[in-house]
């Protein structure tokens, strides 16, 4: 029988404002991803192949200089440990591992060596050749006593440690299992994205992350259904002490598996462009999410979110903060209940994300102290006007103020809690002020709306709505209908 961990009392959001505070140690094969467009328009006079007239060309980081990239963006600290090649391709990585801040001083560059590199050649944004440069050979003793050092000597400053094998030689002979051995001893978790059958090399990795085929392939046979998934899963953590198999599924989302319970995750359906580097993004925001604190299942369910997001990209890619929170939300649907209650910069991220997907954000604000009808239908209207509605709650402190004595019946957090439930309602900030205007000013809304009891010239941060290029909307409320009307009901009933 399949156990489902409860929902974490956590907010998904606040584990990811924490990615800043995290540090993750990378070891693996780092690729230069060299993407070259053009047009194609006549077949070679020399042979029977399309010509490519190039019109560009992007240089990406891959493999686990993917995993690195991503972990910058996402806004933590990331630390490279490697042997490349002292050739162009690894002076470009050095290069722009250094543009993105990243301390470069654990990949050692050596002339006796090949930094793989893999071009890619596309035509009105299709692939139509691949054309890869690597030699695969294991690390010499030489190299392989430096690395050793070096992942000791900087181990102290990391959370956690991910092992990203492209099957290129770093991690071969025995690497994988020295380097895991040294994080157990440590009491460091290490996360290894695979490569090849033979998951003995892994044997007391914290946990591993296959593809289905990769799953499939190590244990010998074809998995698809989720009673496959976790049949595959327990055998390899049973033969190779795993803590738990973390199993992506494509488009079927994700599987996160122990010997004791098996939690599936459903992805949300994307229009998909490009895979490459989506598993980097996986094992970095998932490794991201451990480290900051969430539980196995709430970090599968951020990085399923986060490899949506890339496969809906061209090209290697990377994510920011801001279009994680993004996905969460829309993976979540209009109502994320205690995780769409945010604090003031979540929610500047999450508006930002919004916008930057072009959607129409709205905003408006009251103190909802005893939610009725009339609170219901303003919301309802609010919402029909824009793609996401922010909602401003008065604090406790600010309606006492407001309302006087005896005011707010509800708590800030009541409130919040019922009014994020709402399906009109896509976030709930509390601000401590008698007015929303710092909160309109930092959001910038595309709608502010308003009651109709209103007038444009009387409502808070009109003003700085309309400079902006926003519009300012008053909607008819319901008659009679008011919290001071609800309790005069009350206390007269008394």
């Amino acid at each position: 029988m399949i156990k489902h961990h409860p929902p974490s009392p956590e907010p998904l959001h606040r584990t990811i404002a924490r990615f800043g505070d995290v540090t993750v140690l990378v070891v693996g094969d780092f690729i230069l991803d060299r993407f070259v467009s053009g047009v194609i328009e006549r077949i070679s006079p020399e042979a029977p192949i399309p010509v490519l007239h190039g019109r560009g060309e992007t240089l990406n980081m891959g493999g686990a200089g993917n995993v690195v990239s991503n972990i910058v963006s996402l806004g933590a600290a990331a630390i490279p440990v490697s042997v490349i090649g002292a050739d162009q391709a690894g002076n470009n990585l050095m290069r722009m591992l250094g543009e993105i801040g990243v301390d470069t001083d654990g990949l050692l560059q050596r002339s006796d060596r090949m930094t793989s590199s893999k071009s890619r050649f596309s035509a009105l944004n299709q692939q139509v050749l691949r054309f890869d440069e690597e030699e695969i050979k294991p690390l010499s003793s030489a190299e392989r006593a430096k690395l050793i050092d070096h992942f000791q000597a900087t181990l102290g400053r990391a959370d956690i440690v991910i092992l990203s094998d492209y099957g290129k030689g770093i991690l071969l002979d025995g690497v994988a299992g020295e380097l895991i051995a040294i994080c157990r001893d440590a009491g460091k978790p290490v996360l290894v994205d695979p490569k090849g059958r033979d998951y003995a090399r892994y044997a007391g990795a914290t946990a591993v992350t296959p593809n289905r085929k990769e799953l499939g392939e190590a244990v010998g046979r074809k998995v698809f259904g989720d009673d496959e998934i976790v049949a595959a899963a327990r055998d390899l953590i049973a033969a190779h002490d795993f803590e738990f198999i973390v199993a992506t599924r494509s488009e079927k989302g994700m599987s996160v598996v122990s010997a004791e319970d098996a939690r599936h995750i459903s992805t949300q359906a994307r229009e998909v462009f490009d895979v490459s580097g989506a598993g980097d993004t996986v094992i970095a925001s998932f490794a991201l999410s451990l480290a900051a604190g969430a539980d196995r299942v709430h970090a599968a369910v951020i990085a399923n979110a986060a490899g949506g997001v890339v496969v809906g990209k061209r090209g290697t890619a990377r994510l920011n903060v801001e279009e994680l929170s993004g996905a969460l939300f829309r993976s979540h649907g209009p109502t994320g209940h205690q995780d769409a209650i945010l604090d003031f910069n979540a929610a500047s991220r999450m508006v930002a994300a919004w916008k930057e997907e072009g959607l129409t954000v709205g905003f408006t604000n009251g103190c909802f102290d005893i939610l009725h009808a009339g609170h219901v239908s303003l919301l309802h209207a609010a919402r029909s006007q824009c793609d996401r509605l922010v909602l401003g709650l008065n604090s406790d402190a600010s309606v006492h103020r407001l309302k006087g004595p005896g005011r707010p019946v509800n708590n800030q957090h009541d409130r919040a809690c019922v009014l994020a439930a709402l399906a009109s309602v896509d976030a709930v900030v509390v601000f401590e002020e008698d007015t929303p205007l710092k909160l309109i000013e930092a959001l910038l809304p595309d709608i502010l709306v308003k009651g109709a009891d209103y007038t444009i010239e009387t409502v808070v941060g009109a003003d700085v709505v309309q400079k902006a290029g926003g519009r300012v909307v008053l909607v008819d409320l319901v008659a009679g209908k008011s919290t001071t009307n609800t309790i005069g009901k009350l206390r007269a009933a008394n």
